[in-house]
């Protein structure tokens, strides 16, 4: 029966939001339980089920993450370690900062990395060339002092896994989870990708109308550097496998103890919807008195989500193939899981008032490398945008995921910091701005990442 109401709500939402084609598994009492809607392709329609493959993303950290602690069990890794004892090549926009980064830093994101190198499509697309790039990084936050999500100090976590073992990235992950765990369909590359069924991404653009996003995922030929942060590829039923080895006993790979580990809080989170706080690479959530653990993936035209609760013995998973309404699809799903097998109903949280005075406050223009994000005010309401930076978008000879266009945000209740988005394609996510010792707002966190200030409204 409550197979039957999953597939009936899954095609529901996906029908009303127009996604393609959607895998969803859940994890209960030891039972798998899936649900799957739409194909893989508008152009060449094969119905999508447990074993489609669908980009990962962001997810892909959660791999990486435990073949680091199975290399800090095997007593070959510090987690408190200078990364450059790994990588001595290691060279940021500030030496200090270069020298004080440990491991630990990079993977509960509290290393001070601005989020990302955008590749260029030029020079050494490898791990080593990553690398070798990093001096243009810049730099938000001395190392441990705030976390700020940084998909390229994942990708320098990859670095590490490669310099120690002596293996390409791929093939050490290979060997030290993906084999052992059992995980056929979770892969690494197109030519990979290409071998098994396989569900293409699609963007919504202005018009209405659906487009194939290109390039699948994160797969560009020869573009290796960023798979550690966001390079794999799997199905519902590999990820469920990958949600049963979390919640055992590490099944060979790493002690129980190391992998729990991975779920213990080392760094606090204010207002985020991804969770409470980090753990190892994991987003750490309070669910009415339950402990979850997850992480969310978005994609060239897919988005990707896994919540685990231990206490429980619980997972759920939902992949989609359209931006950005696979995001609320991917959402929506994980609460209607909650709700209908635990008993889990989480509360929306409501806005107060608007307020001419705070939002003013917070008007303005924050970046982060790739992208802008723009608040604004018309008197009577407060809209957040942000997008890929114009200049970055002409220079690339590759399509890339569309803007998402101003929406309305509203205060949380409190000290007038706190804020959730309320429409369009980021409607829930909650975030926070921040001050200097004078109280002038220097920045706002957005899906875990800090955007600095850079202009206010005249």
């Amino acid at each position: 029966m409550l197979q039957d109401k999953l597939a009936e709500f899954v095609t529901a939402q996906a029908t009303e939001l127009g996604v393609p084609g959607a895998a969803v598994g859940v994890l209960l009492d030891g039972e798998e339980i899936y649900a799957s809607h739409g194909v893989t392709s508008l152009g060449a329609p094969t119905p999508v089920d447990e074993k489609t493959l669908f980009h990962l993303a962001s997810v892909s950290k959660t791999f990486t993450a435990t073949a680091l602690m199975r290399l800090v069990a095997e007593g070959k890794v510090d987690l408190h370690a200078p990364v450059r004892h790994y990588v001595p090549e290691l060279r940021l926009a500030d030496e200090r900062t270069a020298a004080q980064i440990t491991v630990l830093n990079l993977l509960n994101h509290t290393a001070g990395l601005d989020w990302n190198l955008i590749d260029d499509g030029e020079g050494d697309r490898s791990l080593a060339g990553l690398v070798a790039k990093l001096p243009q990084l810049p730099l938000i936050a001395p190392p441990g002092t705030r976390a700020s999500y940084s998909q390229a100090g994942y990708n320098l976590a990859g670095r590490i896994v490669e310099k120690v073992t002596g293996l390409p990235f791929e093939q050490a992950m290979a060997a030290l989870v993906l084999e052992p765990v059992g995980l056929a369909d979770t892969v690494y590359g197109l030519s990979e990708v290409m071998a098994r069924k396989f569900a293409v991404g699609y963007n919504r653009g202005d018009d209405g109308h659906l487009r194939p996003a290109r390039p699948w995922g994160a797969f560009r030929e020869g573009a290796r550097g960023d798979n550690p942060g966001g390079g794999l590829a799997s199905s519902v039923s590999d990820m469920l496998r990958w949600a049963r080895f979390q919640l055992g006993d590490g099944e060979g790979v790493l002690p129980a103890a190391e992998l729990h580990r991975m779920r213990e809080r080392t760094v606090e989170l204010r207002a985020s919807t991804l969770g409470d706080g980090f753990g190892v690479c994991w987003f750490l959530r309070d669910l009415d008195g339950l402990s979850g653990l997850g992480h969310g993936g978005s994609g060239n035209g897919q988005f990707a989500e896994l919540l685990i609760v231990p206490e429980s013995n619980f997972a759920v998973v939902s992949l989609a193939n359209l931006g950005p309404d696979g995001y609320p699809f991917n959402q929506s799903v994980v609460r209607w899981a909650l709700e209908h097998c635990l008993g889990v109903v989480e509360k929306a949280a409501e806005p107060v008032p608007y307020d001419e005075g705070r939002a003013r406050q917070v008007v303005g223009r924050y970046e982060i490398d790739a992208m802008n994000l723009d608040i604004a005010t018309d008197g009577a309401r407060l809209t957040l945008a942000v997008g890929i930076k114009p200049e970055i978008r002409e220079a690339s000879d590759e399509e890339m995921p569309p803007d998402y266009p101003a929406a309305g945000i509203g205060f949380l209740p409190g000290d007038g910091d706190e804020y959730i988005v309320t429409e369009g394609g980021l409607e829930g996510q909650r975030g926070c701005f921040s001050r200097d010792a004078g109280g002038t707002v220097t920045g706002v966190d957005l899906a875990g990442r800090l955007f600095n200030r850079v202009v206010e409204a005249p």
